[in-house]
């Protein structure tokens, strides 16, 4: 039992780590996240910046990750320590405390999807009256107790996981329900589309607005490319460790940026033309899926049904995330201090839930004015930070780490995999155009 809880695993086949690393955006990353992102940064001229920043610079830095990992078969500190021959460890320290961040985040938001399974079990969240479904939203966040008890029953679950392993418990879940979470969303698509005013929703989502163009919003654009390609947090390197030589990571890589992108743009069809179709503000914010969603099921035979079916897959999509975000913080514990599979789980999962889950669930009720830090409350600096400053430099530490630290060793893998000249300009995107990209988006971040 020991030697089951100590070993660090490996993928059982090819689709099983495309599916779990695709899982890893194709949950909160894309359902939650994206359609309220782009809804408040004007919609199609926002998708265009998204896309351009995920197959530009968020390949490049995932690709690198992945070689990172599979190269050292290490977590991202004592990858970065095996390979940079000890000068480079504290790359992978940001990428630790960047997971950490995300995780105190993370499980607030999947806490509020058991929170809806419960409500569309009762059938209270069935109407069309966007007021009552933002009031019902709003009232239940500000629940301090609720809130913490959610975000807790969401933390177990995901250790639970983590604590079976990469292929009996991380594989194995996302080979099932990825799938069918991609199934759902086609025909919530086609349900949404053929709302009353659905196609002002379609056009504000795919005509760009170039007036809308700034540089906030390209900063939001690359934090949710590098977030939702879970690059900059040490994901793709503990992911990347459990590969095997004959996998072809270019091929992987691509499969996996194709179906999160897919997967943003399907949330996007989604949501925001049952957004303008119920008259929301597309600007909303996080709860942007939590109020519309409600709404369209409330139009449909069987709604009750389907919301149940609905919140339920989004909280596995949203475990399929979680368990990518805690698995390279156990990684880390399993090899830099030789801790037990089960004892890593339990150190961080409850370490977390303790320091950074508790302020991030108290984020929106009566004290959440009294807890800013900077004008931001502990859900939304955690977020800030990790999502559009860290994982922004780790994904740039790893492309220059490969790009010049490494490239004599990463060079042979992929020359089996590249057209020479496409090699040339990953090397080129990898040691200078994305470092130099996300710097100037960083200093422009930080100037204000």
């Amino acid at each position: 039992m020991t030697d089951q809880l100590t070993a660090r695993g490996n993928w059982g086949s090819r689709i099983g780590f495309i599916l779990a690393a695709a899982g890893s955006a194709v949950g909160l990353g894309a359902i939650w996240k994206f359609p309220y992102v782009a809804g408040a940064n004007g919609g199609g001229v926002f998708l265009l910046v998204y896309l351009a920043c995920v197959f530009s610079v968020g390949v490049v830095m995932m690709l690198a990750e992945m070689m990172i990992g599979r190269s050292a078969k290490k977590s991202a500190t004592s990858a970065y320590r095996v390979l940079g021959k000890g000068k480079w460890h504290w790359a992978g320290w940001i990428s630790v405390l960047c997971v950490y961040l995300i995780l105190g985040f993370y499980c607030v938001v999947g806490g509020w999807t058991i929170a809806y399974i419960v409500e569309a079990v009762k059938g209270d969240i069935l109407t069309t009256d966007a007021k009552v479904l933002s009031d019902t939203f709003t009232n239940f966040i500000a629940d301090p107790t609720a809130s913490l008890i959610y975000t807790a029953g969401f933390m177990g679950i995901t250790a639970l996981i983590v604590v079976a392993g990469v292929q009996a418990g991380i594989e194995r879940i996302c080979k099932v329900l990825m799938p069918v979470l991609f199934a759902l969303m086609l025909f919530l698509v086609y349900r949404s589309l053929t709302l009353p005013g659905a196609m002002e929703g379609v056009m504000y989502f795919i005509t760009p607005d170039w007036s809308k163009l700034s540089i906030k919003m390209v900063l939001d654009a690359l934090g949710l490319a590098v977030f939702s390609l879970s690059v900059g947090a040490g994901l793709m390197i503990a992911y990347g460790s459990y590969l095997s030589e004959e996998t072809k990571i270019v091929n992987a890589g691509l499969w996996i940026a194709g179906l999160a992108t897919m997967a943003s743009v399907l949330a996007g069809l989604m949501i925001l033309p049952a957004v303008f179709a119920f008259h929301v503000d597309p600007a909303a914010g996080p709860g942007l899926t939590f109020i519309t969603m409600p709404a369209l099921f409330a139009q449909m035979a069987g709604g009750q049904l389907l919301a149940l079916v609905f919140f339920s897959l989004l909280l596995f999509a949203a475990v399929t995330s979680s368990i990518s975000i805690l698995e390279p913080a156990v990684a880390f514990l399993i090899d830099e201090y030789g801790m037990a599979r089960r004892t890593a789980t339990l150190v961080v999962s409850v370490s977390n839930y303790v320091i950074l889950g508790v302020p991030a669930a108290l984020s929106f009720g009566s004290m959440a004015e009294s807890m800013k830090v900077f004008g931001k409350t502990p859900f939304d600096l955690m977020d800030f930070v990790a999502s559009n400053l860290l994982m922004p430099l780790g994904g740039m530490f790893a492309a220059v780490f490969v790009g010049w630290a490494i490239w004599h060793k990463i060079k042979p893998i992929l020359q089996d995999e590249m057209h020479k000249h496409v090699l040339s300009g990953y090397r080129l995107l990898a040691a200078v155009v994305a470092p130099l990209l996300i710097a100037i988006v960083a200093y422009m971040t930080i100037k204000g």
